[in-house]
């Protein structure tokens, strides 16, 4: 029996020091060690590292981009995690 590929994913962003993304999004892009990754609903599971880049996500007709120094992320086919250092100060 096939599954139903859900037409969004959940993307949460963490950081040392707070939750910067917690969302339902179209389309996620991260800076792995071996180049970007773009990563839609339906993705298989995947562990990856981060380099320094930018975490870029849409939502619709928006989205939002977040620099990192590098981390970790953690795909699945409905759930994006990304541990991350940012390479500019947070906002308080």
């Amino acid at each position: 029996m096939s599954q139903a590929i859900r037409s969004s994913l959940r993307l949460r962003v963490v950081t040392p020091r707070s939750l910067l993304a917690d969302a339902d999004v179209d389309e996620v892009t991260i800076p792995s060690l071996e180049g970007y990754l773009g990563i839609l609903p339906g993705h298989r599971p995947l562990f990856a590292a981060l380099g320094p880049g930018l975490v870029t996500y849409r939502a619709g007709d928006s989205g939002e981009s977040f620099p990192v120094r590098g981390g970790y992320a953690e795909v699945g086919p409905e759930l994006v995690v990304v541990f991350a250092e940012l390479s500019e100060d947070e906002k308080d």
